[in-house]
């Protein structure tokens, strides 16, 4: 059965809505914004409901959903589907990330654009199936093996599982590369008001056709920047897909020492060297200020919360949310650093962000992690209380009784 898929139906059937929704069902939205006509994917919790969202509403518009026997079989199929044409996304949480590592490795090496939309949860193994943490962070960087380089966004609100996972679909046919959306389990069960865009705020580019013709097709020479131009399978053109170490035809060229080094140098180079306009993120900088936040995700939002409490008592405080987090923009957070003589780096884990934020500004400021697991999400009052007294590991909350 060959489905067709209807963009303009999308827009016709959700653009310009507003709605009361789920962070998980609103990643469903923006995938749909964002052109996504193929969704593999396998029930975790607490990222089942972006799949259940894709099973109801691809369908209606010509697009595909599929569930997969596994999360291995997940990865591998978006990437395929990426081959054939389609945008492409899947949905997981933490051990189901870690069971998709080779296949990310894979579409890295073979330049692949496709969506990984990771739903965190408390860890490591099967941890806390229904807790959030943000403890993935790291691995979204180094959970595959050798050397590559991803796109990573973080949503601290439903609003922007929207707009993210939306933006997320042209990144990836931009960069040809994996790119995640890391929100997390608040994030992704909690519900707010978002707005969908009207049809004509949105639009969408179909991956342009190689310049080249078939026969002088070569599938993995740069033409963009250090981006080859990528086409789909079944437009006669010829493409050999392999995640050995390969030349620009595609074809194999595991013992050629230059080869490699040409390949993983451009395919890091490409994302590496975009990190400027990679570089998303929030500044609220207050002027005498000598201590700083940063951070990402639901943490950012009890970060914005301590820093008002802060401000009303007086206390001069500037704040940093990184909406970018890979390629991590190091010159962002050393600007911010430098009039700095603390950074506070809030985070669900035990200090993963921290470590960037302390290489970036390596020599100034001191860099104090805020770290929490557990299943609970840090409070603005903990946040207050790691200003005044210097970061540190934050305990549960205790309990009434």
């Amino acid at each position: 059965m060959i489905h067709e898929f209807d963009y303009d139906r999308v827009l016709r059937a959700i653009g310009g809505r507003e709605l009361f929704a789920q962070g998980d069902v609103a990643c469903a939205y923006g995938a749909l914004l964002g052109g996504c006509s193929f969704f593999a994917g396998y029930p975790i919790t607490p990222a089942t409901e972006v799949a259940e969202a894709m099973a109801v509403l691809l369908p209606k518009v010509g697009g595909v959903c599929i569930q997969m026997e596994d999360e291995i079989a997940s990865v591998s199929a978006i990437v395929g589907a990426s081959w054939a044409g389609r945008r492409a996304m899947t949905a997981t949480s933490g051990p189901g990330f870690s069971l998709m590592q080779e296949g990310i490795g894979y579409a890295a090496m073979t330049e692949t654009p496709c969506v990984l939309v990771n739903v965190q949860r408390s860890g490591p193994s099967t941890g806390q199936p229904t807790e959030p943490a943000q403890g993935d962070m790291m691995q979204a960087k180094w959970g595959s093996h050798g050397d590559y380089e991803v796109i990573a966004l973080a949503p601290s609100s439903v609003q922007e599982c929207v707009d993210l996972t939306r933006r997320a679909f042209d990144l990836a046919e931009a960069y040809r590369t994996p790119v995640f959306v890391m929100t997390d389990g608040e994030v992704g069960h909690m519900r707010e008001r978002i707005r969908i865009p009207p049809p004509e705020e949105v639009t969408i580019e179909p991956r342009p056709r190689p310049a080249a013709e078939p026969g002088a097709y070569v599938p993995f020479r740069a033409v963009r920047g250090a981006v080859p131009e990528m086409a789909t399978f079944g437009t006669g053109y010829h493409t050999y897909v392999t995640g050995l170490t390969h030349d620009e035809r595609g074809l194999p060229a595991t013992d050629d020492a230059e080869e490699h080094t040409a390949l993983v140098t451009r395919i890091c180079g490409k994302i590496a060297g975009a990190v400027e306009e990679l570089a998303d993120f929030r500044e609220d900088r207050e002027e005498g200020a000598r201590v700083g936040i940063v951070s990402y995700g639901i943490s950012a939002r009890s970060a914005g919360g301590a820093a008002r409490l802060l401000r009303e008592e007086g206390v001069a405080v500037s704040l940093l949310r990184l909406v970018t987090v890979h390629p991590f923009p190091e010159r962002v957070v050393a600007e911010f650093a430098e009039p700095l003589d603390r950074i506070v780096v809030p985070e669900l884990n035990l200090g993963q962000v921290c470590h960037l934020v302390r290489e970036a500004v390596e020599g100034g400021a001191r860099v104090e992690k805020v770290s929490k697991v557990g299943g609970e999400i840090l409070t603005p009052q903990e946040i207050v209380r790691a200003v005044r007294e210097g970061g540190a590991p934050v305990g549960p909350a205790r309990r009434a009784g």
